[in-house]
């Protein structure tokens, strides 16, 4: 017996009735408040667990070829950043979405329909709507792109304004966006020119739309021409103007651009170009880029063909990260100088897979995954937030022909 207890029962042997039974109901008041207090901070504890644990969950929209049939269109996953698990969510049947966009008010999903204009029904942009409850898309409406083989979509920081551009036919379309997410009629801009690469430099090919930070300046590197073309925007009007003159940074000849990316703290941009297998950096201040360094994305000791591909900075702003394809499949990534943006080389590591067209980082930055379209499933990378090195976790999402990976927050 405690000497607590002890001394409750001498003092109760002392009182009257009335005593007794105050003493009695004030320590059971005593212990229930206790018992209280107890629940209260077990239901804390359990709602913070619950709460982070859905902070840790991310909508994971994955893009894909739906020809040759290995893929029906769309699929949503949940993506848990603390463990790297996935789960299917839903899918929606449509004609290869290779390109996907979310709107800053996380409602609407955009997607391209990367065919011919001349096969029935092709070379459109779609808008979905998305359920945040039960993880499903329904189509909005559908536009044409513009063009032919549409490989990219983005939406402006407003949500008013979809961008897309057409790689076969080198075009770009402007749409606005009405009140329940549905795309206008496209405004088209066409590319002239062609590179030294007489096989894939024939005539324009624009390859991404790119908004700035500030949404000032939209960048569209052409492969076909060598150029990043940069074009005044109007997010009150959609109307973009590209001064002739100066309205363009020049690649290497042959380089190939392909896709654009910006540093977090907006100061750098870094360009990768698919065949001359070479990153530009640049700095970037009130719409203009300047040249500061290339860099080559292929591994010393490695022979082949790059196809360089996608380009992304790590959350921190401390890591580049770079895909090649052809018969590399590996990914490159380099250490920023945050004084002056250059790079240097970090490491290199294969993909695991064929074809890495597309790849992202999670919103935490813990893991990097690649959508390997070539062998039909995306591999889950842990990322050492200290070096920027990936180990292989093992998992991985089978999906037909994956090329394009989005990330929303589910809450």
């Amino acid at each position: 017996m405690t000497k607590e207890r002890q001394r409750f029962i001498d003092n109760l042997l002392k009182c009257s009735w009335q005593q007794r039974q105050l003493l009695t109901f004030s320590q059971s008041f005593s212990v229930i408040c206790r018992m209280k207090k107890f629940l209260l901070s077990a239901i804390v504890a359990i709602s913070v667990l619950f709460a982070s644990a859905q902070n840790d969950e991310y909508y994971m929209f994955v893009g894909t070829y739906t020809s040759p049939g290995k893929s029906e269109g769309i699929y949503v996953y949940k993506f848990n950043t603390s463990t790297g698990e996935s789960v299917p969510v839903s899918s929606i049947a449509t004609q290869n979405p290779s390109y996907l966009s979310i709107s800053p008010n996380e409602k609407y999903v955009y997607a391209v329909h990367e065919v011919d204009s001349k096969v029935p029904g092709g070379g459109q942009v779609s808008s979905f709507t998305f359920n945040k409850t039960d993880g499903k898309l329904s189509l909005v409406n559908s536009q044409s792109s513009g063009g032919n083989n549409p490989c990219y979509v983005q939406v402006d920081n407003t949500g008013r304004w979809v961008f897309a551009g057409n790689y076969s036919s080198g075009t770009l379309s402007v749409y606005s966006v009405n009140n329940d997410g549905s795309l206008g009629s496209p405004n088209t801009i066409q590319h002239a020119g062609t590179g030294p690469d007489k096989q894939r430099q024939e005539g324009p090919h624009v390859h991404c739309t790119v908004i700035s930070p500030d949404n000032k300046w939209l960048y569209v590197p052409d492969l076909g021409i060598d150029k990043v073309m940069i074009y005044k925007f109007d997010d009150k009007t959609g109307k973009l103007t590209n001064n002739a003159k100066d309205g363009f940074v020049a690649a290497e000849p042959g380089g190939g651009p392909r896709h654009i990316t910006f540093a977090p703290n907006k100061k750098y941009a870094y360009l990768i170009q698919e065949l001359a297998g070479q990153v530009a950096a640049y700095q970037y201040k009130k719409g203009d880029l300047k040249l500061i360094q290339r860099i080559s994305t292929i591994d010393s000791t490695k022979k082949g063909t790059p196809g360089s591909a996608d380009i992304h900075v790590s959350p921190d702003g401390k890591f580049l990260y770079g895909s090649n394809r052809g018969n590399l499949n590996d990914l490159v990534w380099y250490n920023i100088d945050p004084s002056n943006g250059k790079l240097a080389v970090a490491g290199h590591q294969s993909t695991l897979g064929r074809t890495p067209r597309n790849f992202n980082i999670d919103p935490s930055g813990n893991y990097l995954l690649v959508a390997n379209q070539g062998s039909n499933e995306i591999v889950v990378f842990k990322r050492n937030k200290s070096t920027g090195a990936l180990t292989d976790t093992g998992k991985r999402i089978p999906v037909g022909q994956p090329v394009c990976i989005k990330w929303m927050k589910i809450n």
